[in-house]
């Protein structure tokens, strides 16, 4: 892998990660779109944990908050404190990924070294945001109360859940579908937002932690480390800027323009798949 190669993967992991375009569709067809060859275990390991770095850093405050409002409930042996009840469906919501990650790991597997695939599924991820902004659109205009993140029920909690268990296949942005949920469940649009940055933290953790025992048992760090340290980094920054930039686009602006994007690029990707045979 090249400097430049290590740079451009990093900067679409980290983007890709947060904004609703799907980053596992873009690692899947980038690199064979550009006949690149396909980043090793030890990349990939490392541009997520940049991802999971900037995800932290950003939130830290209400991490902070959170690991507070936990140990408060769990000393009082109550829910009536709102940070208390957010940690406790994170947890919720989590639990349908790590189910379905574990479950069906050869399934996935498959599906990641199927690049038409991913394309086809960008096309799904284009119509689930669409669905999504023109179901809130309307749910907006009428009398019901759009809900703030202090109000989330256990419901949406495990609702967005089972869109992040879905988001595993490649091309099905996480983001984008954990957002569309929330707005589909009723959330105001921050709170859908906040809610799936936050809930991206266990899972790109998660699978970090387990590329890393993957990792220690190939020894694949020899030889590695400069390009490694570029896309941890690249991915890092790029991660930040795209997770503030979509908390601020999604307040007032539609999901609509990152659905045409899926469009495009899964289109090209079904037509090069095409051409190739």
């Amino acid at each position: 892998m090249t400097a430049l190669q290590a740079i451009l993967l990093g900067l679409l992991q980290g983007a890709t990660e947060f904004l609703p375009i799907s980053s596992s569709g873009h690692l899947v067809l980038v690199p064979w779109l550009l006949n690149w060859p396909i980043p090793s275990l030890a990349f990939d390991t490392l541009v997520h944990w940049g991802t999971a770095v900037a995800v932290i850093s950003y939130f830290w405050r209400d991490w902070l908050a959170l690991v507070r409002g936990a140990w408060q409930g769990i000393r009082a042996r109550s829910l009536s404190d709102p940070h208390t009840r957010l940690v406790l469906f994170l947890v919720l919501a989590t639990v349908p990924g790590a189910l379905a990650g574990a479950l069906l790991e050869d399934f996935f597997e498959e599906m990641f070294a199927r690049p038409a695939a991913a394309a086809g599924f960008l096309l799904v991820t284009a119509a689930i945001l669409t669905a999504a902004e023109s179901g809130w659109r309307r749910l907006a205009s009428s009398d019901n109360t759009l809900r703030p993140l202090p109000a989330l029920s256990w419901a949406d909690a495990l609702a967005i859940g089972v869109a992040q268990a879905v988001a595993i296949l490649p091309g099905i942005s996480r983001s984008g579908a954990t957002i569309a949920a929330g707005l589909g469940r009723g959330l105001d649009r921050d709170a859908a937002a906040r809610f799936s940055f936050l809930l991206s933290t266990p899972i790109i953790l998660g699978a970090g932690a387990m590329q890393m025992l993957q990792l220690a048992r190939s020894g694949e760090l020899a030889g590695e480390a400069p390009m490694l340290l570029i896309g941890f980094l690249t991915a890092l920054l790029s991660g930040a800027v795209s997770i503030h930039f979509l908390l601020r686009y999604i307040r007032r602006r539609p999901l609509y323009p990152f659905a045409l994007y899926c469009v495009l690029f899964g289109i090209l990707g079904l037509t090069v798949a095409l051409l190739r045979g």
